[in-house]
Order: structure tokens, then C-alpha cells, then sequence
């Protein structure tokens, strides 16, 4: 891996960088040395950072790609559609428009964060993400797709799902999608893969997986939450709960928006595991954080900034669940 005084590449353009990862990349890109372009679709004036430019971007206006990559040499793409009858439509259009103006501009690499394929059918939404990360690699520009499955930290859909789970059900039915097996991983872990994605040797457009530490069922995932907040959850089995009609009852539980909380729900009916660890062997680091360290830190950050709180009725939700949480046994 290159030195860290000699960063491979001198100016970067992150697409996506007002999202959930964009806003936690820019600042270790900047860390790294990295002059960074950040591009958005709707720009709210200078971020005042010394090596940061934002720009106004519309993936799927080609007329603004071209001033987005003019001067840049490589380029993250962290923008997908977040349902809608269409999304997929749409996520194929911008995919392949971004594609088509990196090679007018010379880019030299592109880096894509995507998700972990499942071993059968995927869901709409996973099949759309797989997608674009074909329609990257497939083109002329050199490209890094790095595959995650639940990304743990604030600001996260799959995240807020689960914690809203965990902290709301006073009991808890489990439908056969939770005992599908996942290895999530820490927002903090998932920027240091993207950050390397500049750094690895790449003489051919690849994807490579970047699971957490850990190897977890979604029913085990919902215990460790509710275990960090001392609670024990009641449980009892309901195997003809569909995904889809877990998806109505998650409507009732979660903050998170429903039409992306009912792709993620379909996106489990299967294991989401990594075909192997290599990519952290080729980089030269560990994920630092288990998935109850990652939860642990989420929770902590939401509760001093009370980011994507629910209000004070969530509040008291969420409290008197917790006091019945700990009285219950376990099972």
C-alpha cells in the first residue's frame, strides 16, 4: 500500500457526499491528504475545510457530470434510489451516465460501495445495487466495488431498524427471515475499506467483500441491541410471518422509511455472507470494532446529540419498554 505521506491520487470527487457515508468519508479523505470535491444534488454554500469543494451534481442531469469530474482523478459513488416504483430504472440510468463521463474525463478509478450478494435470488433493492456495481466495473474506468451488509451506526436505514426493534418491542415475534446470518460492521471500519480502495493495486476493475468481525442471525442481532440497553427480549416463533407482511408490521415500530425498511426486510429472506475476507488481507487491516462495540458507540452518539431521535412520545416509548423489558425473562 502507498505511503501515507504519498496519497496515489490528488483530487477525489465523492458522489453521495451529503448521505449517511459520504459525510463520514470526506473528513478521512481530507485526513488522508486527499484534495476532495464533494457533490450533491442540493448544495447548502462551502463546508469552510481547508481542501474541500462542493459542487452541485445531478446523476441523472448529464449536463452536470461533466464540471463535476472535470480536474478530478478518481471518484467514490456512494448514490442509490431509495424505492419507488422505478428505482431500479433510475439506478441503471445514473450508474452508466456517471460511468460514461468518468472515461470522458480521464478518470483513473472509481470506487463503489454496494452490498453483499446473497446466495440465491436477491431482492429488488439488493439486485439494483448489485447492478450498479456491474455497470461500474463493466466500463473503462478502473473500478473498486466493496460489498457490506448492515452497516452499524447513526444515520444508517438497517441500523435504525434494528435499534427501533430492539429499544420499542415489549416481546418479540420471529419470523424465519431473522435466523438469515449477517456480518455487519462498523461505519468507521467501512470508511477505512473505502479510503484504502484508493490505495490497493488494481489492474482490473474488482469487488471484494468487507464483513465486520462478527457472523450474526438478525434474531441474535436484535438481542445483543436490547442487551446493551439491559433489556431481555420474550420471543416465540412465527414462521408464516412473510417478509411482506413484516414489512406492514415494522411500519408500526420504526422511524425508518418504509418503502426502503420493506427492501431491506426482503433483502433477509437469505444469508447475506462474504464469499471471503480477502480485502483485508490485500489492505492490511482488521475491522477494529465487533458488532456490540459498533451498537455500543451508535447508541452512545444518538443519545448526547439525540440524532434521529423520535421525540419526546418515542421517548417515553421506549423508556416504558425498557422497564418491561426488565422485569421479563428471557427465553
Amino acid at each position: 500500500m502507498t505511503s501515507a505521506a504519498e496519497p496515489p491520487f490528488r483530487k477525489v470527487l465523492v458522489a453521495g457526499a451529503t448521505g449517511f457515508i459520504g459525510r463520514a468519508l470526506v473528513p478521512a479523505l481530507l485526513a488522508r491528504g486527499y484534495s476532495v470535491r464533494a457533490c450533491a444534488r442540493r448544495v447548502h454554500g462551502a463546508l469552510g475545510r481547508a481542501g474541500l469543494e462542493m459542487v452541485g451534481c445531478d446523476l441523472l442531469d448529464p449536463r452536470t457530470l461533466g464540471p463535476a469530474l472535470a480536474g478530478v482523478d478518481a471518484a467514490y459513488y456512494l448514490v442509490h434510489s431509495l424505492g419507488g416504483k422505478s428505482f431500479r430504472e433510475l439506478d441503471r440510468r445514473a450508474a452508466s451516465a456517471f460511468v460514461d463521463a468518468a472515461a470522458v474525463a480521464g478518470l483513473r478509478r472509481i470506487v463503489y460501495l454496494g452490498g453483499v450478494a446473497p446466495r440465491r435470488t436477491p431482492s429488488e433493492h439488493l439486485a439494483s445495487r448489485l447492478e450498479v456495481g456491474r455497470i461500474l466495473r463493466d466500463g473503462p474506468v478502473p473500478a473498486v466495488e466493496l460489498r457490506a451488509a448492515m452497516i452499524v451506526g447513526v444515520g444508517s436505514a438497517s441500523w435504525q431498524i434494528v435499534r427501533d426493534l430492539a429499544m420499542r418491542l415489549p416481546a418479540m415475534v420471529l419470523p424465519s427471515w431473522l435466523s438469515s446470518r449477517l456480518s455487519p460492521i462498523a461505519l468507521e471500519d467501512v470508511v477505512r475499506a473505502l479510503v484504502s480502495a484508493l490505495e490497493i493495486p488494481l489492474p482490473a476493475s474488482a469487488y471484494y467483500d468487507i464483513p465486520g468481525p462478527d457472523t450474526l442471525t438478525g434474531k441474535e442481532i436484535l438481542e445483543h441491541v436490547a442487551a446493551l440497553e439491559g433489556r431481555k427480549i420474550p420471543s416465540v416463533s412465527l414462521p408464516w410471518l412473510t417478509p411482506r407482511l413484516s414489512a406492514v408490521w415494522l411500519r408500526l415500530v420504526t422511524r425508518a422509511d418504509f418503502a426502503l425498511a420493506r427492501e431491506l426486510v426482503f433483502g433477509l429472506t437469505d444469508d447475506l455472507l462474504p464469499e471471503s475476507r480477502r480485502y483485508w488481507d490485500l489492505v492490511g487491516y482488521r475491522p477494529r470494532l465487533s458488532f456490540d462495540a459498533a451498537a455500543r458507540a451508535a447508541l452512545d452518539e444518538e443519545q448526547r446529540g439525540r440524532a434521529g431521535a423520535a421525540g419526546r412520545l418515542g421517548r417515553i416509548e421506549e423508556a416504558l419498554v425498557r422497564r418491561i423489558g426488565r422485569r421479563l425473562p428471557a427465553d
